[in-house]
């Protein structure tokens, strides 16, 4: 079957955003202005991909294939008279083709990967819950009133693979892997490394 393809504005950064993960954004670029003002006129995401050369400004970035639809949850004028906003990431896509439209916003045409399979948390990898509650202590107020499931195995790994100090590539692999347990096993070897260093 055939998966199901949408047309998305994308948002290249230097930062992975991860299914369920908070992203809090300042916007200044006229682009990405009239995106954003689009996105909630029409209550449609967008779409957030990892930068694999270029800048966040100025001409359009090349990135990586793989991205996360971002939804905007929240919305406010800064001090500095900038928009903030804070989206959340919602299903993973791959890009099909990419449409550079005179404003120089990408559009482009993807084709949204279908959800992981909601897996328990298995025993082994119980010690993990008691690192993230620790990092989602000092994680900040984007983090407040996110709803936990500290025994969904996929949601665990998300979260750590978002607030450990992973490098930007290493994020993007654990976006692409499908199994929420081989995610698992590599955040408790990286976890497991820090210790003995």
């Amino acid at each position: 079957m055939p998966l199901p393809h949408v047309k998305i504005p994308l948002f290249p950064l230097h930062t992975v955003l991860f299914p369920g993960g908070p992203l809090p954004l300042r916007i200044f670029e006229p682009r990405y202005l009239e995106m954003i003002s689009d996105c909630l006129k029409s209550d449609c995401g967008f779409g957030v991909v990892l930068i694999s050369s270029g800048r966040e400004v100025g001409e359009v970035a090349t990135t990586e294939p793989v991205g996360t639809v971002a939804s905007i949850t929240d919305w406010h004028m800064r001090h500095d008279g900038l928009l903030g906003i804070t989206a959340t990431g919602k299903q993973r896509f791959r890009i099909v083709s990419v449409d550079i439209q005179p404003n120089q916003l990408a559009l482009a045409d993807v084709e949204l990967l279908g959800d992981e399979a909601s897996l328990d948390l298995p025993d082994e990898y119980l010690t993990l819950v008691d690192v993230l509650r620790r990092l989602l202590d000092h994680a900040g107020h984007h983090y407040a009133g996110i709803t936990t499931r500290f025994g969904d195995a996929g949601w665990v790994g998300f979260r750590l693979a978002e607030l450990l100090p992973f490098s930007m590539s290493r994020r993007q692999q654990l976006l692409l892997l499908d199994d929420p347990i081989a995610r698992l096993a590599i955040v408790y070897q990286f976890i497991k490394g820090l210790q003995i260093r």
